[in-house]
């Protein structure tokens, strides 16, 4: 039963990954630890949304911005070590209510406080270190990498085509740190083959629905199921 629970939310989140760009992996990870484990769903999710966004990527191509994908690429990646640092070293008792907490802080600020204010270059630039962390701990850097973005970034299809490409390069790294951990056993090859086809399914329907359907409403609906999963986190 609880595979059958883990694939739904495989299935959903990339519905959201597809239409929006972001948030599958941050939304589906927090369900996907108390259904399979901390370090099986990481790889999982990790393998799902590489593929998932290398779809988006090669759709989207002509609309990516590379000068500031290869800013968030250089920044993210030095976080992003860091962060597999963390995640080997320090307890899971203590990783995971800060992940929650950082989970449901996300989600009810666009929620309560949704209109965008200005940010300054330097809190931008730290932004994306700590998108670079939360990447490398629990392949969940996407909210923080909004943060820069959005800023940088206006057009609809620039925005979604630029930000996938960061997941395909910085998850193809993480894939490659899972491996010499020895992470990437027989059954994780079984679970990840048994999602590809819901995760395919997923990516077209997200790509049908985000050319209809109003982002911004959207979106709500993400950040209330985002604030589900981090107290899901909170209280197990």
């Amino acid at each position: 039963m609880k595979m059958i629970i883990f694939f739904l939310v495989l299935f959903g989140a990339n519905v959201i990954q597809a239409i929006t760009g972001f948030a599958g992996t941050l939304l589906a990870m927090p369900v996907s630890m108390q259904l399979i484990g901390v370090l099986e769903a990481k790889v999982i999710l990790n393998i799902m949304a590489f593929v998932s966004c290398l779809w988006i990527t090669v759709e989207n191509r002509k609309y990516i911005k590379y000068k500031i994908l290869g800013k968030i690429i250089l920044l993210m990646g030095v976080g992003m070590i860091a962060g597999i640092w963390i995640f080997d070293k320090i307890s899971l008792d203590f990783l995971l209510p800060c992940y929650g907490v950082f989970i449901l802080a996300i989600a009810l600020k666009k929620l309560l406080i949704p209109k965008e204010t200005a940010v300054p270059d330097w809190l931008l630039t730290l932004s994306l270190l700590a998108a670079g962390i939360l990447h490398g701990m629990f392949v969940s850097g996407g909210a923080l990498l909004v943060v820069y973005a959005s800023s940088v970034i206006k057009d609809k299809d620039e925005f979604r085509a630029t930000v996938a490409p960061v997941w395909v390069i910085l998850n193809l790294f993480l894939m490659l740190s899972d491996e010499i951990h020895g992470y990437m056993t027989a059954e994780i090859f079984k679970m990840t083959g048994l999602g590809i086809v819901p995760l395919f399914l997923a990516i077209y329907i997200g790509n049908k629905i985000q050319k209809k359907i109003n982002p911004s409403v959207f979106l709500k609906l993400t950040y209330v199921l985002l604030a589900v999963s981090g107290i899901s986190v909170l209280v197990p």
